[in-house]
């Protein structure tokens, strides 16, 4: 069992950054990819980034691709998410999940275990 909590989300200008972190429980974190979805107002969950166990692969969305960054710190049970250039498109609950397979995160946009999301909202 895994249990994830986000943080960092908020309010922000059309242009400006967020750093989103994800708190991870359990001894096993190394062993789980991890990924970010969100999901805006009226639309349906989407795909953001992931990230391998060990950090040295990641994916991303082309929708945000050049402006978002997946990160993680294996010994602190975190997963980052920074974003950059953020547009009002941008803003929704954004969900850190997590998923023994990288495949399943990445390409099938599915994952065992998931946070309870923070809202960014970013204004024009």
């Amino acid at each position: 069992q895994v249990q994830l909590v986000e943080s960092g989300g908020g309010l922000v200008q059309a242009g400006g950054s967020l750093r989103l972190s994800c708190a991870a429980s359990g001894r096993t974190f190394i062993t789980y990819a991890m990924g970010w979805f969100r999901q805006g107002p009226g639309k349906e969950r989407e795909f953001v980034a992931a990230i391998s166990g060990s950090g040295a692969t990641t994916s991303s969305a082309d929708s945000v691709k050049g402006r978002a960054t997946i990160s993680r710190d294996n010994g602190k049970n975190r997963v980052y998410l920074q974003l950059n250039m953020l547009k009002p498109e941008d803003t929704a609950v954004y969900y850190c999940a997590a998923d023994s397979q990288f495949s399943r995160v990445a390409q099938r946009y599915e994952a065992a275990y998931w946070g309870q999301g923070s809202q960014v909202t970013v204004s024009s």
